[in-house]
């Protein structure tokens, strides 16, 4: 492949203080937390939308927001949680797990809190390379949009891209799958509407460990070939619509073809697991139809970038405490692919969050938040969902802020000051 060397006099933007690359739930939070403490933060995302697996993935609950007792994911991940519920009437005001998400109102919330808080947002704008000033230090950020290239330089940078694709373009050293080079499948999340809400409220439980669930006889009808396994996740996001995350794609998910040819094939599983719904549960989907596909692909696994220490599944089941911690998880080790050992918790239990999980070994000026944050192959399971994403991004952002108002290199910020200022933001560790 022939590679060009790029000659053109591009716009140089140098005002932002922070630069957050991805408008998921750890850029959002990011962004809300950074432009709180008074940085000129600027929030760049690929599509037109912020909130990522939660809006245009269409992932249709909340995990766990309480370790059983209490809610645990404080801060700006409770806030968020707390406005998105409005969408959802239907739901128990008691319900703190596998709560419904309105894809429509949690999009409203996001824009919401990140424009309340004075952060600028470029939509449909895409990170196109990294230029270093020296080998620890990124010095500038390439964007393509409408316009064309344009150079933006901040002070410190956060890749809350999900992939870690700003801190791998940066140099930083990363793993992708397990040691058997196994990575886990995808899921294209979808809707249907027109569901006839009484029979599928009352009627026969679809999720897959029921083993009277219809998705055992479709499983056995060959007409629907792409349905290979019996993942039936569903939640009811409004009258006669429900919202499925259902089915695995086999794809590694950093290459571009590849990518491309999941989402066309997840449109084609929606299809057919519309037509099987209709076919063996009439009751409840007899007059349904696929009425939205995602816009994203439902990506449980990327790089995970080697930051200064490595959570693990020891970490995991050893409840273990760190004394930089910057948030608690209580989600069960959750690995979507076949035979991987599933790690759950009894009530009130939960690990700390250490800080160094996002800072990049050999980076001054960067920090990851999100589902590419420093951990192995099996803990990465469970730091990977929107809770974790939410409070990983509040701790991103706020030493961001610390980074650059101080000591100028992400591996130095005080932690004792970065735990004192989310604590007092609501966020809650031990």
């Amino acid at each position: 492949m022939k590679q060009y060397t790029l000659k053109k006099v591009i716009d140089f933007n140098d005002s932002y203080d922070i630069i957050i690359v991805g408008g998921g739930p750890a850029g959002c939070a990011a962004a809300i937390a950074a432009a709180r403490d008074g940085a000129n933060t600027l929030l760049v995302e690929a599509t037109g939308v912020l909130g990522g697996m939660g809006t245009a993935g269409m992932v249709p609950a909340w995990c766990y927001f309480s370790d059983g007792e209490k809610i645990i994911y404080r801060g700006i991940a409770e806030k968020v949680f707390t406005e998105a519920r409005k969408g959802v009437p239907h739901e128990s005001e008691n319900a703190m797990s596998w709560v419904d998400i309105n894809p429509e109102q949690l999009k409203l919330v996001y824009d919401r809190f990140v424009k309340h808080s004075g952060v600028d947002v470029l939509f449909f704008t895409r990170l196109a390379g990294v230029e270093m000033k020296r080998k620890s230090e990124i010095d500038f950020l390439l964007l393509a949009s409408k316009q064309g290239l344009k150079a933006y330089k901040a002070k410190v940078y956060i890749d809350c891209t999900g992939d870690g694709d700003l801190a791998a373009w940066a140099g930083a050293t990363y793993e992708v799958g397990d040691q058997e080079h196994r990575m886990q499948s995808a899921t294209h999340c979808f809707s249907m509407a027109g569901v006839d809400m009484y029979h599928y409220t009352t009627g026969i439980r679809l999720h897959g460990d029921n083993k009277k669930s219809p998705i055992y006889e479709i499983l056995a009808d060959k007409k629907y070939s792409l349905i290979r396994d019996s993942h039936l996740c569903q939640n009811p996001v409004g009258p006669g619509v429900v919202q499925f995350n259902a089915g695995h794609i086999d794809a590694n998910t950093l290459d571009d073809r590849q990518l491309s040819q999941a989402m066309i094939l997840g449109r084609e599983m929606a299809n057919q697991y519309g037509e099987a719904l209709k076919e063996y549960y009439p009751q409840a989907f007899g007059h349904a139809f696929i009425n939205n596909t995602a816009q994203l692909l439902g990506v449980r696994e990327g790089r995970r970038i080697i930051g200064d220490y490595i959570l693990t599944l020891d970490d995991f089941k050893a409840r273990r405490q760190f004394d930089d911690e910057i948030g608690r998880n209580s989600y069960y080790v959750d690995v979507h692919i076949p035979g991987s050992e599933s790690v759950h918790y009894q009530k009130g239990e939960s690990h700390g969050i250490p800080y160094r999980i996002l800072t990049p070994k050999g980076l001054e000026n960067l920090l990851v938040a999100g589902r590419c944050v420093s951990s192995d192959s099996m803990v990465y399971g469970s730091i990977r969902v929107m809770t974790n994403c939410l409070v990983m991004g509040e701790a991103a952002g706020t030493a961001a802020y610390l980074c650059f108002k101080g000591v100028h290199d992400v591996h130095k910020v005080d932690t004792n000051k970065l735990r004192e200022r989310l604590k007092q933001a609501g966020q809650y560790f031990l």
